[in-house]
């Protein structure tokens, strides 16, 4: 049982890396690029630490790859601002859909 929760949460977790790619490909500029690489990249991270931690052979290894999710919105969440703050500082306008 444990096995087929592991790999549905792995295979949701690269769902949402996938969905990721696909909104950093198609969408317009670089503030709804980001927003879309930043929630499906953290969601999946976690169904993939949530299904590995499963997988793991003892509690403290479970803990170890949970310890990660955090760092690692805390890090995507800083560098987005970053990236973004730079993309305005440099004049670059957030896309706007034209009116007809």
């Amino acid at each position: 049982m444990i096995e087929f929760a592991s790999i549905f949460l792995l295979l949701a977790g690269a769902f949402f890396f996938l969905a990721g790619t696909i909104g950093l490909l198609r969408f317009p500029d670089v503030y709804s690029r980001l927003h879309a690489l930043t929630k499906a990249d953290n969601l999946g991270l976690g169904c993939i630490l949530f299904g590995l931690a499963l997988q793991a052979e003892s509690l403290a290894q479970a803990l170890k790859l949970l310890l990660i999710w955090p760092l690692v919105l805390v890090a995507s969440a800083g560098v987005s601002y970053a990236i973004a703050r730079r993309a305005n500082a440099l004049g670059i306008a957030p896309w706007r859909k034209e009116e007809k």
